[in-house]
């Protein structure tokens, strides 16, 4: 079983890189200013029902691949840490894109595009991918019941900083985009410190 110490680590990682303005929580923040507080809390969940995908995705692919090969996995790790780094520069050299405020729909419409907004999130997608697989030890147990752990934790904390934006998104307006840049600036911070630090101490997880 993953011990205590390794999954407070990433409970704390993954706060971090949830709170990250990304995809997500741009659509449910448009939608909950467009529409108010009922279509935000639609789009949130079907975000994280989303993430549900994802979750049996990793929980399946990341065990194939570490059966087959504790090199490959090791492989996937070390590329999920240099993306990582490589992310966080582009968010302190790019541009924040804008968003413009999306046409009024059925709260069953906002639902199901969350969902497909999620499963197309690149931030998603090297969650699960590049950053997850850091957590993942074959020593400690069956890899698929930790990532089923590790990918439910993901989307609690998810569920949690979403539900928030939906229920400020109206509040706060226009103060979101005002607070842009600073925002860019603690990303890109962010995933260079995720990225450096698993770099420091990933190691390569071989079967026993």
């Amino acid at each position: 079983m993953i011990p205590l110490t390794t999954f407070a680590l990433f409970a704390t990682a993954t706060l971090a890189l949830v709170l990250i303005p990304g995809p997500n929580h741009l659509y449910i923040a448009a939608r909950g200013i467009a529409q108010g507080r009922a279509a935000g809390l639609a789009s949130a969940l079907g975000v994280e029902t989303g993430t549900l995908v994802h979750v049996a995705a990793a929980a399946a692919g990341l065990s194939y691949v570490l059966a087959r090969s504790a090199t490959l996995f090791s492989v996937i790790k070390w590329a999920g840490a240099a993306y990582l780094i490589y992310l966080g520069v582009r968010a302190l050299t790019g541009k924040q894109d804008g968003t413009a405020a999306p046409a009024p729909q059925s709260l069953r419409a906002v639902f199901l595009e969350g969902v497909l907004v999620n499963l197309l999130n690149p931030k998603t997608v090297l969650l699960f991918l590049a950053f997850l697989p850091q957590f993942v030890d074959a020593r400690a147990g069956s890899p698929a019941l930790q990532v089923l752990l590790l990918g439910l934790t993901v989307l609690l904390v998810g569920l949690v900083c979403d539900i928030a934006y939906a229920l400020t998104a109206g509040t706060l307006g226009h103060r979101l985009a005002r607070a842009a840049t600073t925002l860019r600036y603690v990303s890109g911070l962010v995933y260079l410190g995720l990225g450096v630090a698993t770099l420091v101490t990933a190691s390569p997880t071989a079967p026993r």
